[in-house]
């Protein structure tokens, strides 16, 4: 059990009127429930909360007149993540694998698994299927991927990521999930809070489905996945972008934050952690 304490400041300067749409609160799930949660704006404006998707994820709406809008984000993350013994954990059967599991198979705009599935095959495809072979394709992303700051681009691909060997968490992420689903594993961008992030900003990792359960892993081993806290997932990093706008508005200052308040695990392991 774990309660970790998150938040984000946003500060826009916005020209025109301006559709925002905010992906900055955490989700609740089975294994992750929020409290004290706070959500302000400034100047004060009409949100909207939706549940955006099949799996649920929380957006804010808001029609925002030209202005210096600042968005204040905080909340506590109780964390009760089912631990599993990694080695026994297999892969899903794909003959049963829930229908809304199946989009997660198929390549999407940032993970171009069907470009990448015959270097995944040759990479991974011998090895023992289950968890440890997607520990082993997150531990080839890391080693063979650099993390630069500011090498790639809001339009960048796995592929193209592949090819630079570099990249930010996003697009680890992305060429993570890209080589699962090219061996034929379901796997899903996540964006959240990860403590003691260093620099501070929301962070991108991933989910696989093994054996009828999402599995948490994060290839730029930044964070402990036991101080993760899920905001929302989709297909990839488009799907969950922290804020979407159409009109004039830019973003002048960003602030993000996730710190343990409280914790009864063991901050020297790692565990296999699901939180679907």
């Amino acid at each position: 059990m774990a309660q970790i304490s998150i938040g984000s400041t946003l500060h826009y300067e916005v020209r025109e009127p301006t559709l925002f749409l905010f992906k900055i609160a955490a989700a609740v799930t089975p294994h992750q429930s929020i409290s004290n949660e706070v959500l302000t704006f400034e100047p004060s404006l009409d949100v909207e909360q939706c549940q955006v998707g099949e799996d649920g994820n929380r957006m804010h709406r808001a029609i925002v007149q030209p202005c210096n809008l600042t968005v204040r984000y905080a909340a506590l993350a109780d964390m009760s993540p089912e631990i599993e013994r990694t080695g026994e954990v297999a892969e899903a059967d794909l003959a049963n694998v829930p229908a809304e599991v199946l989009t997660y198979m198929n390549p999407s705009r940032y993970c171009e698994s069907d470009l990448l599935a015959r270097f995944a095959f040759e990479e991974f495809g011998h090895l023992e299927r289950g968890y440890l072979r997607v520990q082993a394709i997150t531990d080839w992303v890391f080693e063979h991927l650099d993390y630069v700051p500011g090498s790639t681009s809001a339009t960048t691909t796995a592929t193209e990521v592949l090819l630079k060997r570099e990249g930010v968490c996003r697009d680890y992420a992305h060429l993570a999930i890209s080589l699962c689903r090219g061996v034929g594993i379901p796997a899903r961008y996540v964006s959240g809070y990860a403590v003691d992030l260093t620099p501070p900003d929301f962070h991108g990792f991933m989910e696989a489905y093994l054996d009828g359960q999402w599995y948490l892993f994060d290839p730029t081993r930044l964070a402990s996945t036991s101080g993760l806290v899920r905001i929302g997932l989709g297909r990839d990093a488009a799907d969950v972008a922290f804020a979407t706008l159409t009109g004039s508005a830019m973003l002048l200052d960003k602030q993000v934050w996730a710190s343990n308040s409280k914790s009864t695990q063991n901050p020297n392991k790692t565990p296999a952690v699901s939180i679907a």
